[in-house]
């Protein structure tokens, strides 16, 4: 038995106490579609829903810090480290995001023929792959 899926994408939970950086780049640099925002269950923070695509982006501000994980690269730590968002235009998106001051942790760099690569951090430390294929 394998999973049957009922939606062709996937939702992406992102928790943060630092909503004021996070929202701006999610939304605003990388240009996700903002939908809404619903307060989360017990009044702990709020959560703010954006389209990359079709996948459904969940930027979760709350309103104390819980318990931190290792924010980085893709060898700091175990778990989910990065994600990969397929682009047509990627020098013009590492671009825009260092000229907004965020990190570009690789520039752009050919994988293998067709393929390139770069990756730029979220304003809590999170990785961002873009890919750009052809």
């Amino acid at each position: 038995m394998s999973v049957q899926l009922s939606k062709q994408s996937i939702d992406l939970g992102i928790v943060t106490t630092n909503g004021a950086a996070m929202l701006p780049f999610y939304r605003d640099v990388l240009g996700f579609k903002y939908l809404r925002e619903m307060p989360m269950p017990g009044g702990s923070g709020v959560m703010h829903q954006m389209l990359c695509g079709e996948s459904m982006i969940k930027l979760v501000v709350l309103d104390q810090v819980p318990a931190q994980g290792v924010p980085g690269g893709i060898q700091a730590a175990t778990g989910y480290r990065y994600w990969t968002i397929t682009v047509s235009n990627l020098a013009e998106m590492v671009q825009l995001c260092a000229d907004k001051g965020h990190k570009v942790v690789m520039k752009e760099r050919e994988l293998r023929p067709g393929v390139k690569i770069a990756i730029v951090e979220d304003p809590d430390g999170n990785w961002v792959e873009f890919l750009q294929l052809g």
